[in-house]
């Protein structure tokens, strides 16, 4: 994967850990078990991602 398309995805993976998060603040709480495995799962790939990029950088 290039730099940029890591750069991309990587932003997109933000934008939707933080639309998760506010889902998540906002959900009841009976629902918000199916939120919290949902984030673990795209922080996860956003801190790699993350790591992905940092690595091609240097």
């Amino acid at each position: 994967m290039t730099i940029r398309l890591i750069a991309m995805d990587l932003y997109r993976l933000i934008r939707e850990v933080e639309a998760l998060e506010k889902k998540f603040e906002d959900a009841p709480y009976d629902r918000k078990e199916k939120f919290k495995f949902e984030l673990i799962k795209l922080r996860a790939e956003r801190d790699r991602l993350r790591r992905m990029l940092e690595g091609n950088k240097g």
